[in-house]
Protein backbone atom coordinates (compact mmCIF):
# COMPACT_ATOMS: atom_id res chain seq x y z
CA UNK A 1 0.00 0.00 0.00
CA UNK A 2 1.58 3.42 -1.44
CA UNK A 3 2.67 5.38 1.60
CA UNK A 4 1.89 9.58 2.82
CA UNK A 5 4.02 12.09 1.83
CA UNK A 6 3.61 15.63 3.51
CA UNK A 7 5.22 18.82 2.94
CA UNK A 8 5.03 20.98 5.88
CA UNK A 9 5.59 24.88 4.54
CA UNK A 10 6.80 27.02 7.03
CA UNK A 11 7.22 30.64 6.98
CA UNK A 12 10.75 31.63 7.76
CA UNK A 13 10.06 35.11 8.85
CA UNK A 14 8.46 33.10 12.11
CA UNK A 15 10.88 31.64 14.88
CA UNK A 16 11.66 28.27 14.25
CA UNK A 17 9.60 26.00 16.51
CA UNK A 18 6.13 27.73 16.43
CA UNK A 19 3.89 25.82 14.10
CA UNK A 20 0.39 24.91 14.59
CA UNK A 21 -1.19 21.84 16.14
CA UNK A 22 -2.22 20.02 13.30
CA UNK A 23 1.40 20.48 12.11
CA UNK A 24 2.98 18.70 15.18
CA UNK A 25 0.84 16.04 14.94
CA UNK A 26 1.54 14.92 11.36
CA UNK A 27 5.33 15.31 12.32
CA UNK A 28 5.00 13.04 15.54
CA UNK A 29 3.02 11.09 13.92
CA UNK A 30 5.47 10.29 10.61
CA UNK A 31 7.63 7.29 10.44
CA UNK A 32 10.18 9.70 8.85
CA UNK A 33 10.77 13.63 9.52
CA UNK A 34 13.16 14.74 6.63
CA UNK A 35 14.90 18.25 5.69
CA UNK A 36 17.11 19.23 2.96
CA UNK A 37 19.49 20.97 4.68
CA UNK A 38 21.87 20.25 7.26
CA UNK A 39 21.49 24.05 8.63
CA UNK A 40 18.19 23.64 8.46
CA UNK A 41 16.36 26.32 11.25
CA UNK A 42 13.84 23.39 12.19
CA UNK A 43 16.67 20.49 13.46
CA UNK A 44 16.93 21.98 16.74
CA UNK A 45 13.36 22.71 17.54
CA UNK A 46 12.30 19.30 16.25
CA UNK A 47 15.19 17.31 18.01
CA UNK A 48 14.48 19.13 21.33
CA UNK A 49 10.61 17.69 21.10
CA UNK A 50 12.01 14.23 20.97
CA UNK A 51 11.31 13.96 16.72
CA UNK A 52 14.20 12.23 15.00
CA UNK A 53 15.16 14.35 11.76
CA UNK A 54 16.55 12.86 8.95
CA UNK A 55 18.46 15.08 6.77
CA UNK A 56 18.34 13.58 2.81
CA UNK A 57 19.62 14.58 -0.18
CA UNK A 58 20.66 18.06 0.32
CA UNK A 59 23.04 18.30 -2.86
CA UNK A 60 21.71 18.12 -6.00
CA UNK A 61 18.71 19.03 -8.07
CA UNK A 62 15.09 19.28 -7.14
CA UNK A 63 14.18 16.18 -9.31
CA UNK A 64 16.91 14.53 -7.10
CA UNK A 65 15.42 15.43 -3.74
CA UNK A 66 12.21 14.20 -5.11
CA UNK A 67 13.27 11.15 -6.27
CA UNK A 68 14.67 11.11 -2.28
CA UNK A 69 11.46 11.85 -0.79
CA UNK A 70 9.08 9.50 -2.87
CA UNK A 71 11.66 6.80 -2.15
CA UNK A 72 11.60 7.12 1.72
CA UNK A 73 7.58 7.15 0.90
CA UNK A 74 6.97 4.00 -0.03
CA UNK A 75 5.65 2.16 2.25
CA UNK A 76 5.29 4.88 5.05
CA UNK A 77 4.23 8.15 6.16
CA UNK A 78 6.83 10.81 5.66
CA UNK A 79 7.36 14.53 6.67
CA UNK A 80 9.11 16.57 4.92
CA UNK A 81 10.05 20.51 6.27
CA UNK A 82 10.48 22.64 3.30
CA UNK A 83 13.96 24.35 3.41
CA UNK A 84 13.72 28.25 3.78
CA UNK A 85 14.26 29.21 -0.09
CA UNK A 86 10.79 27.10 -0.63
CA UNK A 87 12.56 24.80 -2.58
CA UNK A 88 12.51 25.97 -6.41
CA UNK A 89 11.23 23.23 -8.54
CA UNK A 90 10.63 20.71 -6.19
CA UNK A 91 6.88 20.97 -6.66
CA UNK A 92 7.02 20.18 -10.14
CA UNK A 93 9.33 17.59 -9.78
CA UNK A 94 7.21 15.52 -7.78
CA UNK A 95 4.04 16.24 -10.15
CA UNK A 96 6.10 14.76 -13.13
CA UNK A 97 7.07 11.84 -10.90
CA UNK A 98 3.89 11.23 -9.37
CA UNK A 99 2.21 11.44 -13.10
CA UNK A 100 4.60 8.64 -13.74
CA UNK A 101 3.80 6.20 -10.84
CA UNK A 102 -0.09 6.69 -11.15
CA UNK A 103 -2.03 4.70 -8.67
CA UNK A 104 1.22 2.92 -7.50
CA UNK A 105 1.96 6.86 -6.40
CA UNK A 106 2.23 7.66 -2.56
CA UNK A 107 -0.82 10.21 -1.35
CA UNK A 108 1.19 13.85 -0.83
CA UNK A 109 -0.10 16.88 1.23
CA UNK A 110 0.99 20.35 1.69
CA UNK A 111 0.33 21.99 4.87
CA UNK A 112 1.08 25.49 6.33
CA UNK A 113 2.70 24.67 9.72
CA UNK A 114 2.84 28.46 9.92
CA UNK A 115 2.16 31.55 8.21
CA UNK A 116 2.62 35.22 8.20
CA UNK A 117 1.51 38.18 10.83
CA UNK A 118 0.65 40.86 9.21
CA UNK A 119 3.93 43.38 8.86
CA UNK A 120 5.81 40.61 8.88
CA UNK A 121 7.38 41.11 5.60
CA UNK A 122 9.18 43.94 7.13
CA UNK A 123 11.81 41.67 8.40
CA UNK A 124 12.59 41.26 4.76
CA UNK A 125 13.62 44.41 4.22
CA UNK A 126 15.69 44.79 7.62
CA UNK A 127 17.15 41.67 6.26
CA UNK A 128 18.03 43.33 2.93
CA UNK A 129 19.39 46.86 4.02
CA UNK A 130 21.19 45.02 7.09
CA UNK A 131 23.28 42.96 3.61
CA UNK A 132 23.55 46.45 1.45
CA UNK A 133 25.34 48.32 4.65
CA UNK A 134 27.48 45.37 5.60
CA UNK A 135 30.97 44.68 4.44
CA UNK A 136 30.73 43.13 1.55
CA UNK A 137 27.22 44.98 0.43
CA UNK A 138 26.90 48.35 -1.54
CA UNK A 139 29.21 50.61 -1.30
CA UNK A 140 27.32 53.87 -1.79
CA UNK A 141 24.12 52.31 0.72
CA UNK A 142 27.46 51.90 3.04
CA UNK A 143 29.19 55.72 2.38
CA UNK A 144 25.33 57.25 3.34
CA UNK A 145 24.66 59.18 6.71
CA UNK A 146 21.61 60.57 7.96
CA UNK A 147 22.68 64.01 6.72
CA UNK A 148 23.10 62.72 2.73
CA UNK A 149 19.84 61.29 2.94
CA UNK A 150 17.90 64.13 4.02
CA UNK A 151 16.66 65.43 0.55
CA UNK A 152 15.99 61.74 -0.29
CA UNK A 153 13.20 61.39 2.49
CA UNK A 154 11.88 64.79 1.62
CA UNK A 155 11.18 63.31 -2.29
CA UNK A 156 9.65 60.43 -1.44
CA UNK A 157 7.37 62.33 0.93
CA UNK A 158 6.90 64.97 -1.93
CA UNK A 159 6.04 62.00 -4.05
CA UNK A 160 3.89 59.72 -2.02
CA UNK A 161 1.78 63.45 -1.51
CA UNK A 162 1.23 63.48 -5.43
CA UNK A 163 0.18 59.98 -5.94
CA UNK A 164 -2.33 60.73 -3.56
CA UNK A 165 -3.35 64.00 -4.88
CA UNK A 166 -4.04 62.07 -8.61
CA UNK A 167 -5.62 58.96 -7.00
CA UNK A 168 -2.69 56.64 -8.70
CA UNK A 169 -3.13 53.85 -5.66
CA UNK A 170 -0.53 51.93 -7.24
CA UNK A 171 1.69 54.83 -7.56
CA UNK A 172 1.13 55.41 -3.98
CA UNK A 173 1.43 51.82 -3.11
CA UNK A 174 5.23 52.36 -4.54
CA UNK A 175 6.01 55.70 -2.82
CA UNK A 176 5.00 54.62 0.70
CA UNK A 177 7.61 51.35 0.22
CA UNK A 178 10.05 54.22 -1.12
CA UNK A 179 9.07 56.20 2.33
CA UNK A 180 9.44 52.88 4.51
CA UNK A 181 12.59 52.52 2.89
CA UNK A 182 14.14 55.62 3.94
CA UNK A 183 13.30 54.37 7.64
CA UNK A 184 14.98 51.08 7.66
CA UNK A 185 17.84 53.21 5.92
CA UNK A 186 17.90 55.24 8.73
CA UNK A 187 17.53 52.93 11.72
CA UNK A 188 20.27 50.29 10.17
CA UNK A 189 22.53 53.51 10.00
CA UNK A 190 21.59 54.37 13.93
CA UNK A 191 23.03 50.92 14.44
CA UNK A 192 26.34 52.01 14.10
CA UNK A 193 26.14 55.17 16.27
CA UNK A 194 28.08 55.06 19.54
CA UNK A 195 24.51 55.01 21.35
CA UNK A 196 22.91 52.53 18.77
CA UNK A 197 19.13 52.43 18.47
CA UNK A 198 17.37 49.73 15.80
CA UNK A 199 14.09 49.76 13.52
CA UNK A 200 12.51 47.60 16.47
CA UNK A 201 13.41 50.71 18.73
CA UNK A 202 11.64 53.20 16.12
CA UNK A 203 8.37 51.13 16.31
CA UNK A 204 9.00 50.59 20.24
CA UNK A 205 8.73 54.17 20.67
CA UNK A 206 5.69 54.94 18.21
CA UNK A 207 3.89 52.16 19.01
CA UNK A 208 4.11 53.71 23.06
CA UNK A 209 3.18 57.10 21.85
CA UNK A 210 0.16 55.75 19.90
CA UNK A 211 -1.43 53.87 22.74
CA UNK A 212 -0.12 57.10 25.01
CA UNK A 213 -1.97 59.81 22.75
CA UNK A 214 -4.96 56.98 22.73
CA UNK A 215 -5.98 56.92 26.47
CA UNK A 216 -10.08 56.79 24.83
CA UNK A 217 -9.03 53.42 23.13
CA UNK A 218 -6.42 52.18 25.47
CA UNK A 219 -7.37 53.13 28.70
CA UNK A 220 -10.16 55.20 30.52
CA UNK A 221 -10.07 58.95 28.99
CA UNK A 222 -13.34 59.77 26.92
CA UNK A 223 -13.11 60.93 23.08
CA UNK A 224 -16.03 60.78 21.29
CA UNK A 225 -15.82 63.19 18.46
CA UNK A 226 -12.59 63.84 15.96
CA UNK A 227 -12.39 66.92 16.92
CA UNK A 228 -12.50 65.92 20.73
CA UNK A 229 -9.55 63.33 19.75
CA UNK A 230 -7.94 66.09 18.31
CA UNK A 231 -7.86 68.34 21.05
CA UNK A 232 -6.75 65.27 23.77
CA UNK A 233 -4.13 64.71 21.18
CA UNK A 234 -2.64 68.15 21.40
CA UNK A 235 -2.86 68.29 25.00
CA UNK A 236 -1.36 65.04 25.80
CA UNK A 237 1.76 66.29 23.10
CA UNK A 238 2.26 69.62 24.70
CA UNK A 239 2.75 67.74 28.09
CA UNK A 240 4.94 64.88 27.24
CA UNK A 241 7.08 67.22 24.93
CA UNK A 242 6.97 69.88 27.96
CA UNK A 243 6.00 72.81 25.55
CA UNK A 244 5.03 76.23 26.76
CA UNK A 245 3.91 78.05 23.40
CA UNK A 246 1.29 76.19 20.69
CA UNK A 247 4.21 77.09 18.54
CA UNK A 248 7.07 74.60 19.98
CA UNK A 249 7.62 72.03 17.71
CA UNK A 250 6.74 73.24 14.47
CA UNK A 251 9.86 72.87 12.30
CA UNK A 252 10.94 76.29 10.87
CA UNK A 253 11.79 73.81 7.60
CA UNK A 254 8.21 72.87 6.13
CA UNK A 255 7.60 75.19 3.13
CA UNK A 256 6.26 78.56 3.83
CA UNK A 257 2.56 77.50 2.69
CA UNK A 258 2.62 74.62 5.39
CA UNK A 259 3.95 76.00 8.03
CA UNK A 260 1.66 79.25 7.88
CA UNK A 261 -1.16 76.66 7.58
CA UNK A 262 0.00 75.02 10.34
CA UNK A 263 1.21 78.39 12.42
CA UNK A 264 -2.24 79.78 12.15
CA UNK A 265 -3.91 76.41 12.96
CA UNK A 266 -2.51 75.72 16.30
CA UNK A 267 -2.89 79.67 17.29
CA UNK A 268 -6.47 79.67 16.23
CA UNK A 269 -7.53 79.06 19.78
CA UNK A 270 -4.82 81.86 21.64
CA UNK A 271 -6.72 85.34 22.66
CA UNK A 272 -5.48 88.22 21.45
CA UNK A 273 -3.38 87.30 17.98
CA UNK A 274 -4.14 89.71 15.64
CA UNK A 275 -2.20 87.75 11.98
CA UNK A 276 -1.82 91.48 9.69
CA UNK A 277 -2.50 94.87 9.94
CA UNK A 278 -6.17 95.36 9.21
CA UNK A 279 -5.88 96.89 5.72
CA UNK A 280 -4.20 93.61 4.64
CA UNK A 281 -6.86 91.63 5.94
CA UNK A 282 -9.41 93.97 4.40
CA UNK A 283 -7.80 94.01 1.05
CA UNK A 284 -7.33 89.90 1.27
CA UNK A 285 -11.13 89.23 1.92
CA UNK A 286 -11.60 91.76 -1.46
CA UNK A 287 -9.54 89.64 -3.56
CA UNK A 288 -10.87 86.35 -2.16
CA UNK A 289 -14.74 87.38 -2.93
CA UNK A 290 -13.74 88.95 -6.30
CA UNK A 291 -12.44 85.57 -7.62
CA UNK A 292 -15.46 83.92 -6.71
CA UNK A 293 -13.75 81.12 -4.59
CA UNK A 294 -10.90 80.25 -7.26
CA UNK A 295 -8.20 80.18 -4.14
CA UNK A 296 -5.37 78.30 -6.11
CA UNK A 297 -5.90 80.72 -9.00
CA UNK A 298 -5.38 84.46 -6.21
CA UNK A 299 -2.55 82.69 -5.01
CA UNK A 300 -0.89 82.01 -8.26
CA UNK A 301 -1.78 85.64 -9.32
CA UNK A 302 -0.25 86.97 -6.06
CA UNK A 303 2.91 84.93 -6.62
CA UNK A 304 3.12 86.29 -10.04
CA UNK A 305 2.67 89.65 -9.20
CA UNK A 306 5.25 89.19 -6.13
CA UNK A 307 7.96 87.98 -8.64
CA UNK A 308 7.30 90.68 -11.22
CA UNK A 309 8.07 93.52 -7.97
CA UNK A 310 11.36 91.05 -7.59
CA UNK A 311 10.26 89.68 -4.33
CA UNK A 312 10.55 86.11 -3.53
CA UNK A 313 7.09 84.86 -2.69
CA UNK A 314 8.59 81.54 -0.29
CA UNK A 315 10.46 84.24 1.59
CA UNK A 316 8.29 87.27 2.03
CA UNK A 317 5.45 84.33 3.36
CA UNK A 318 8.16 82.81 5.68
CA UNK A 319 9.25 86.12 6.88
CA UNK A 320 5.55 87.39 7.55
CA UNK A 321 4.98 83.79 9.13
CA UNK A 322 8.26 84.45 11.65
CA UNK A 323 6.74 88.14 12.86
CA UNK A 324 3.37 85.68 13.60
CA UNK A 325 4.90 83.53 16.04
CA UNK A 326 6.47 85.98 17.18
CA UNK A 327 2.93 88.07 17.83
CA UNK A 328 1.59 84.41 19.22
CA UNK A 329 4.54 84.19 21.69
CA UNK A 330 3.74 87.66 23.08
CA UNK A 331 0.04 86.98 23.02
CA UNK A 332 0.69 83.61 25.19
CA UNK A 333 2.88 86.05 27.75
CA UNK A 334 6.43 84.40 26.09
CA UNK A 335 9.33 86.85 25.58
CA UNK A 336 10.54 86.76 21.80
Amino acid sequence: MPGRLVLVATSPRVAPGLLSHEAWALLSAADAVLVADPHHPWLAPLRTAGIDVVVAAYVGTAMDLARSLLSRTASASTAYIASTDGDPGLAGALAALLDGLGDSGPQVDVVLGSWDLPGAHVLDLVAVMDRLRSPGGCPWDASQTHESLVEYLVEEAYETVEAIETGDDAALREELGDVLLQVAFHARIAEEHDDPWTIDDVADDITAKLVSRHPHVFADGEARTPDEVEASWKRLKAEEKGRDSVTDGIPDALPALVLAAKLLRRSSDVDGVGWVAPQVEAAAARAYDSVDGEAGDLLLALVARLAAAGVDAEQALREAVRRHRTRIRTAEGWAG
